[in-house]
């Protein structure tokens, strides 16, 4: 068994940070299933949206944020990210992050725009902001001496007090599977954090890493948590479109710099759907696009920004510029193929302002939390920001309210299961998962969509339920049980919702309703005898 103050389950932006804040006072296990370089937040292009320049406000940012969320947003949440912006950003760049300049501003930092935003607001590295903050973050975090980093562990379960006869002890640590070795361990800890990213890969298609797999929103609903606003998944509305190309993005940024959309007859078409054209939100304009492209029966729409300069494209968009350039399409010529694609997860494991979930001892950061701050839909550059901002909230929690750690913890059983005869089954099931979420649980949803997703889901539960107690844990295994957990709860929430808000589109429910209420599944797992953390 292993040990620690602080088990964090995650290795992007939010777990990162927190590991940072606390590594001066704490023992930190940072858990991450590939190598630190490869979560989502790494691959984020646009940047993180801060009220920077005094011609903004706070006040802009929460209204433009709870315009995007389509009414839904949290009060309190929104407030609290968007009035600690600043005081993020200045955390960053004490770590040594070099934002692009602009030493035209006092405050020497380039701000773009992006859809949705009224204000330039948006702090970046060129194109490729996620990659350079992580690049400055994974540096500190390897030289620290009380950082822990654990590559290649997948979380199989957390370890739940009032399962393992230790009633009122709330979350106790989580069995951890080494990827290489196919060995179980248990990590005991005063308090662990869910950090895992939200859950892309649920959908066919999709800008977010193979990680993605729904890992904390699935462990933390089996421990007894509640989830709040599954339904509610962002399509970014511009995936590059090439068979060589897997999910990578084209940013939100080159609307927000004037790229344009257009048919492929070179058309344009967002100015008919929406008057803020292409900086309209984003389900707005992924909505479109799929209107377009349905209606059309054409594999994808255009993103041309070639009316601007060469040096101003190499200049912002230096890796979209080179990527699209390996694949014989220069930008500066001619316009990007794109696609609608699965790219964020707006619900996940409810919190509070404090990060703390339903179970004592465990907190939710980033993704794979519920907030309340994306509402229906996440506003452009918010994700990175909330990010730091409740790493930093839990890392106050956490440090005001120490837990003992438990001196022993039960060992992973293997005695009763064998190595899996047929990993056919895996496969096969992970393709049908993700095709009939994609068909059925898409951009555009019906009831009798909703039905046949519901029911094909049923099926599956039950053959991984199967394969889950009668064979060994694999790392395919586990992401597999933790994909049609996530896809359960994201259809029961979207069967809820009898309207058409934000990211959620049901064709039986056009309408907005007129007082909209969070979704909140509440979890029938969670005993009546204990009281929650998180009330």
């Amino acid at each position: 068994m292993e040990s620690f103050d602080v088990l964090i389950i995650g290795s992007g932006l939010a777990g990162q940070s927190l590991a940072l804040r606390l590594a001066d006072t704490h023992k930190i296990a940072l858990v991450s299933k590939r190598h630190l370089e490869d979560g989502a937040s790494s691959w984020a292009q646009g940047g993180i949206a801060a009220v920077i320049d005094p011609s903004d406000s706070t006040n802009a940012h929460y209204e433009d944020t709870q315009i995007a969320g389509a009414g839904l947003c949290d009060p309190t949440a929104t407030h609290f990210v968007v009035d600690h912006g600043a005081q993020a950003i200045q955390w960053l760049r004490d770590q040594g992050v070099a934002f692009t300049p602009d030493a035209d501003t006092a405050w020497n930092m380039h701000l773009t725009r992006e859809g949705g935003h009224s204000h330039r607001r948006i702090v970046h590295v060129a194109d490729a902001t996620g990659a350079a903050v992580q690049e400055t973050l994974i540096d500190k975090v390897r030289r620290h001496p009380n950082i822990k980093v654990f590559e290649d562990y997948v979380a199989v379960d957390l370890i739940v007090g009032h399962k393992v006869g230790k009633v009122e002890a709330g979350c106790l640590g989580a069995y951890l599977l080494h990827r290489t070795s196919g060995k179980v361990k248990a990590f005991a800890a005063s308090h662990t954090v869910l950090a895992t990213g939200g859950a892309g890969k649920v959908y066919l298609y999709t800008t977010n890493p193979d990680t993605s797999t729904g890992d904390g929103i699935a462990m933390a609903w089996r421990a007894g948590c509640r989830v709040a606003n599954m339904e509610f998944i962002q399509f970014h509305p511009t995936c590059l479109y090439h068979p060589q190309a897997k999910s990578f993005l084209i940013s939100e940024a080159v609307r927000g710099e004037g790229g344009l959309l257009r048919l492929p007859d070179g058309t344009r078409f967002m100015p008919k759907h929406d008057p803020r054209a292409e900086l309209a939100p984003r389900d707005v304009v992924a909505r479109a696009i799929d209107f377009e492209m349905k209606k059309r029966g054409i594999d994808s729409v255009f993103l041309d920004i070639s009316h601007k300069s060469p040096e101003f494209l190499h200049e912002h968009f230096p890796t979209i510029s080179a990527r699209c350039l390996e694949l014989g399409i220069d930008i500066t010529k001619h316009p990007i193929p794109v696609v609608p694609a699965a790219h964020y997860t707006c619900g996940g494991v409810f919190i509070d302002i404090r990060s703390r979930t339903d179970l004592p001892g465990l907190y939710a950061i980033g993704e794979t939390s519920c907030s309340g701050l994306h509402g229906a839909n996440r506003l452009a550059s918010n994700s990175l920001l909330e990010c730091v901002v409740f790493a930093e909230a839990a890392a106050q929690d956490i440090r005001a309210n120490p837990r003992q750690c438990p001196s022993s913890l039960p060992a992973w059983d293997e005695s009763r299961v064998s190595d899996a005869d047929e990993e056919v089954v895996i496969s096969h099931n992970w393709e049908e998962l993700r095709r009939f979420m994609w068909d059925y649980v898409g951009i555009v949803r019906t009831n009798k969509r909703l039905e046949r997703a519901q029911h094909r889901i049923k099926l599956l539960t039950s053959e991984i339920s199967e394969y889950y107690t009668n064979f060994r844990v694999s790392n395919d295994l586990i992401e597999l049980r933790n994909l049609v957990q996530t896809a359960d709860l994201i259809v029961r929430s979207a069967m809820r919702r009898k309207e058409s808000r934000g990211l959620h589109f049901s064709k039986d429910y056009p309408l907005m309703a007129a007082n909209p209420k969070p979704t909140v599944l509440n979890n029938p797992l969670w005993p009546k005898t204990l009281p929650r953390w998180n009330t």
